[in-house]
């Protein structure tokens, strides 16, 4: 067996040209969900919007960058987990904390901010902590990446979507209502598949590299929930508030980390199962966490503070 660094998964361009198409209509998708109001909204909340977007964009890659050394994994299994915890939310944040009495209104702000945030923030995040580890420091080297390549590309596949689902979702309002729901659904199921059809179709590499992965995922992710809850907590959010942070800082877009993982990265093995291995988990531990939290709904106080 080759070593998951040496390892190349396969995914034609035809394919990739197609994910692509799929997740700049996610991001449409999640945009539809949004509105003006919920940028005003912002200013609002301030404390728990600083609290979720710092937790995101500044906690998050760091206790990803310690667990790496913690663990000290491959190099492209340590840059991938580098990249997920880089990545901007998914609307699936939004759907968990409606379903774990959280606050939707906080959770959708905080996807339509983080998203934007992200068009530039990202790469710079990622370049930054790859570039700090000493393993995927030497790793980078060795791949020719083009940054500006790269936020044009993110631009391209989060931004453009996102601003014409923005525009359409205040100008169409009556056509919105009517797509919007269709369209969620259609993108999410659209992105699921075509992430099982990458795993399909490296089904191998699959089975023989994921028990190197499928442990750091599972604390990798469960610290990524941890993250968003410890910091609203440490900045005296409500529980109301708190669940939507976990949620917006634990669901990671690993659909995006696959795009550039393939785009950028040549289809680099330990990266490619971390972000196709997340992509399954952070859905089944964030539908399990918020069963576990819908079976506590908030008490008459908690209540009192969400409706403040």
């Amino acid at each position: 067996m080759l070593p998951v660094d040496e390892i190349r998964l396969n995914f034609n361009p035809a394919s990739l040209i197609a994910l692509n198409a799929v997740l700049a209509f996610l991001m449409f998708g999640i945009a539809l969900d949004t509105r003006v109001a919920d940028f005003k909204r912002v200013a609002r909340m301030p404390v728990a919007m600083a609290a979720g977007i710092a937790a995101q964009f500044i906690v998050l890659p760091a206790v990803t960058f310690a667990l790496t050394r913690l663990l000290n994994p491959a190099p492209s299994i340590a840059l991938g987990m580098i990249l997920v915890a880089c990545c901007p939310p998914g609307n699936v944040s939004n759907i968990l904390t409606h379903r774990a009495g959280g606050n939707v209104a906080l959770s959708v702000s905080m996807t339509a901010i983080s998203n934007l945030i992200a068009i530039v923030v990202m790469p710079l995040n990622f370049a930054f902590w790859g570039g700090l580890h000493p393993d995927t420091a030497s790793l980078l080297k060795t791949i020719a990446i083009d940054p500006v390549e790269m936020v044009l590309h993110i631009v391209a596949i989060i931004g453009a979507p996102f601003v014409i689902g923005l525009a359409c979702s205040h100008w169409l309002p009556a056509l919105t209502e009517r797509i919007k729901k269709p369209a969620r659904v259609l993108s999410f199921v659209c992105l699921i598949g075509f992430i099982l059809a990458a795993v399909a179709g490296n089904w191998r590499y699959f089975l023989d590299y994921v028990g190197l992965v499928l442990l750091a995922v599972v604390i990798h992710d469960t610290l990524a929930f941890a993250t968003g809850y410890a910091c609203a907590t440490a900045t005296g959010l409500a529980e109301y508030d708190r669940r939507a942070v976990s949620f917006e800082v634990g669901v990671r877009n690993a659909g995006l980390g696959l795009v550039l993982i393939f785009s950028f990265f040549g289809g680099l093995g330990g990266m490619a199962v971390v972000a196709g291995v997340w992509g399954f988990w952070d859905i089944i531990a964030g539908l399990g966490l918020a069963a576990w939290w819908a079976r506590r709904p908030l008490t008459p106080s908690k209540a009192a503070a969400r409706s403040a």
